[in-house]
């Protein structure tokens, strides 16, 4: 077999999930050790640091060239701004398996991240490879959820196929709601918010305030549950400041809803919609 050939093939080999846990280090319902790591962008995360303030933690297992992994990361971001950029009841992060440098998962996020908020990713300067250790992690991508009790909730949040996979894994009675983004990532900035969406739950229509830092092009989309766009509006062109807007939501069935923003193009906040008759 030419080298190239058994190199794409153990690769695939690594990348493909399977029906076993893939965390082989740690059985569900066990606690999981303490770590700390810094992302790509010099920020410090510890473990149980972030599990004492009541959030439950999800923690993707990747490498740049695994498919699987390209495939679903957009997925994994649409998950960390609708439930709050980490900033709320969850808090989602990228660990590589020791293979890539900080730059190489900055270009995996470039090109793969798609365009909600991307979580942060840890790279080989970070510590990701003693982490992956810790878990025992054999294939890729791996997802596994941690509770606020230290202790391993799932092992294998697969397949993935939507958002909605990783919200399937969230343990009944957890409580995780999707929330606005109330902080700016690095390198980000303000430049347009999604004020308070009213009546509650809605009926018909929604109201809402939007708020420009800068004038540009704005634009609405209403998600459903799987991350599907069922409702767009283009607002067009507006100048900075702060006006109210009316959504037309007569034809969604009930159910939770995640209405999002964008300002030229990027991401500017998820707020949460529940409509019920």
């Amino acid at each position: 077999m030419k080298q190239g050939t058994l190199l794409a093939t153990l690769t695939t080999l690594i990348c493909l999930g399977s029906a076993s846990a893939q965390v082989q280090n740690y059985s569900v319902n066990e606690t999981v050790d303490d770590f700390t790591v810094t992302d790509t962008d010099g920020n410090v995360h510890n473990l149980y640091s972030i599990t004492a303030s009541g959030k439950h933690v999800i923690l993707d297992f990747f490498f740049d060239t695994c498919q699987p992994c390209q495939q679903s990361q957009p997925y994994f971001n649409q998950l960390h701004e609708t439930y709050g950029c980490n900033d709320h009841d969850l808090f989602v992060i990228s660990i590589n398996n020791g293979t890539d440098n900080n730059a190489a998962v900055d270009a995996f996020e470039t090109t793969y991240g798609g365009t909600f908020r991307h979580s942060p990713a840890v790279g080989i300067e970070g510590g990701c490879a003693a982490v992956d250790d810790a878990f025992g992690i054999t294939a890729y991508p791996t997802y596994c959820l941690i509770g606020p009790d230290n202790k391993l909730k799932n092992g294998d949040i697969w397949p993935i196929s939507s958002m909605q996979s990783y919200v399937n894994a969230f343990p009944a009675a957890s409580n995780i709601q999707t929330a606005q983004c109330a902080a700016v990532g690095v390198n980000e900035r303000v430049t347009a918010s999604l004020k308070g969406l009213f009546p509650v739950p809605a009926n018909t229509t929604v109201n809402m305030e939007i708020s420009l830092n800068s004038s540009g092009i704005i634009t609405l989309e209403v998600l459903d549950p799987l991350g599907r766009m069922v409702v767009a509006e283009d607002l067009g062109l507006r100048s900075a400041g702060a006006f109210y807007h009316v959504l037309d939501v007569a034809d969604l069935v009930d159910g939770n809803y995640a209405v999002r923003l964008t300002h030229n193009g990027e991401p500017a906040g998820v707020h949460k919609l529940m409509i019920a008759r």
